[in-house]
Formats: C-alpha cells, structure tokens, sequence
C-alpha cells in the first residue's frame, strides 16, 4: 500500500529488460517518492526483478499479474489496486518480430499487434476514466524510434509502433485538457537479452515463402548491419530507465522523448522531404550501396561515443 504522498506507478512487462530496470530504479528512489506496482504476465519469472530490487521488494515495489493481451486480465490487475489509483501509468510490455514479410504468417503479425498496440489501447482505456475525474495523471508509453522511422525486415514491428504513436498522438490533445500528461519514450537499439537472442535465432531460421535473393539481403546484409549499428549506437535497460524517471519528474513532460540524440538526424531527414524520398533513398543506399562505409562508420562511430556522450543521450532534454 502506498505511503502518504507517494506516487503509485503501474508498469508493464518487468521480468526483464527495460520494464525491470525502471521498476527497481523508481522502487529504490532516495526520497522514496514512488510505490511501484510490478507486473508481469507469469509470476514465476518474478526472480530476476526480486533480486535486482533488494530490500525494496515488498516496501516500494510489490508485484501483480498481468496480461496486457486480456481484458479480465487488465480489469482484474487495476481492480486490484486501492480506489484503482494510479498516478503513473507506464506501458512497457511488448514484443519483436523480425524477418522477411513473406515468411511471417498472418498469425504472427496479429500477435505483434495484440500486444504492442492493442495491449496499450486496453491499460490506458482502464486507467484514463479515473485520471480525468481526478484531472491528474500521467501515461508513459515505451515506443521505439522505429515509430518515428521505418526500417527494412521489421515492418510488422515498425507498423505496430506507428499505430501507437498514432494513437497516442491523437489522445494526447484530448487528455491534455483533463490536466493528464501522455509521453511517448523512443529508444533506438537497446542491449537486452531478448534481442541478442533474437537476432541469434533469426540467423539460424529458414525462410519459407521468401525468395533466395530476399533470405540473402536479410542475412549476409541486413544482419551485419543491425549489429554494426547495436554495437555503435546501442543503449542499456538502465540509460532507458533513467531517461523515463526524468520524464516522469519534469514539470511540464515533453510528448515525444528520443532517448539517443544519435537518431535525431535520423528522424529529421524524414520530416525534411514531404514526398519520402529522401529518407527511403537514403536507407537503400546505406544498406545495398554503402554496406562496406557503412560498417567502418559505424565502427569509428562505436569509437566516438565515449561513456560521457553515451551519458548525454539518456537525457530527453
């Protein structure tokens, strides 16, 4: 139960990743400011956040279940919470897809969009009523710079961040007449877990549906280059982490939060041409045209970012 004065924080997806870190972060909070509610959908991968949150594991951090993909799961997670309060709001739950269009089955795709979107739509659509009664609130929702930007091999990911940030955009004016904040965090490529292994598994797969010519683009071309770019231009859980606290803190939360100023550029050079083309030439060029450049670029660029630019970037302002 939270403590007078304490915020109560609800955070999505924290058996690992992102979604952890940010919990054990608020949870340890020197001024003990927050009470974080922890979900996951299965309580048996609870070990890794319990462990990482110490002594603040059933003081300012307790845990709930939570299954971002089911309505009575959502329902009975925010019923479950006294008077259903929740000051902070942060929707962090998602999952990957990556790969040739071809090989991916219609299946897939929707699962991508049950959680990263429609599992988004359903936490705010259970909490937003009672921030406008109380006209106090605010929704954090973890996007991805692919939101913003499409990139090759991972359209259905790419168009699951684009109908979020969509929506969210279009709530945003809304909600902002009700006093309640709504703040998009894009990082661009993160360290986890889940994504070394992913991009691990998606080497070793076939790709039935998908022709030679396509397998090999994603395989001998597009794959090296994703690394060239993690290892370069990556981020950690904990940097993502600290840049949503300093957007929950600020005063006036900006809407949109480009964790790594490395992408700014990048997504400057699409809003600078309105037909398009600038950015999608662009991208084929680098990745079918300037593949070897590419790579010592991003090799002197992995140079560059010392730990004091890297710590720059973990700023929203």
């Amino acid at each position: 139960m939270a403590s007078s004065g304490q915020k109560v924080v609800l955070i999505t997806g924290c058996s690992s990743g992102i979604g952890l870190r940010i919990a054990v972060l608020l949870a340890k909070d020197e001024k003990k400011r927050y009470h974080v509610i922890a979900t996951m959908r299965d309580l048996k991968k609870k070990d890794k956040l319990v462990e990482a949150a110490g002594d603040a594991y059933g003081k300012t951090l307790m845990l709930l279940p939570l299954d971002v993909c089911s309505d009575e799961s959502v329902k009975q997670c925010i019923n479950s919470v006294q008077d259903r309060h929740i000051d902070i709001l942060i929707n962090n739950a998602g999952v990957g897809l990556l790969g040739p269009v071809e090989s991916i089955s219609m299946e897939e795709m929707k699962r991508v969009f049950e959680t990263n979107f429609f599992g988004v739509v359903r936490m705010i659509k259970e909490v937003m009523p009672d921030m406008k009664k109380r006209r106090a609130g605010h929704i954090v929702v973890m996007s991805s710079v692919m939101g913003l930007q499409g990139v090759v091999f991972n359209d259905v990911y790419t168009a699951s961040k684009f109908a979020m940030e969509g929506f969210c955009e279009s709530m945003a004016v809304q909600l902002l007449k009700f006093n309640v904040h709504l703040s998009m965090i894009e990082p661009g490529p993160v360290h986890t877990e889940f994504e070394t292994k992913m991009m691990e598994d998606v080497a070793k797969m076939e790709y039935p549906g998908a022709d030679a010519d396509t397998v090999r683009y994603f395989k001998d071309v597009y794959l090296p280059s994703s690394k060239d770019i993690f290892e370069a231009m990556g981020q950690t859980p904990e940097d993502i982490a600290k840049c949503t606290k300093k957007v929950i803190e600020s005063r006036s939360p900006r809407f949109r939060n480009l964790t790594n100023s490395l992408y700014t550029p990048i997504v400057a050079m699409k809003y600078a041409d309105e037909t398009g083309g600038l950015s999608v030439n662009t991208f084929y060029n680098l990745l079918f045209n300037f593949g070897p450049l590419m790579h010592i670029t991003m090799s002197i660029l992995k140079c560059l970012t010392c730990s004091c630019l890297r710590r720059r970037t973990i700023s929203p302002n």
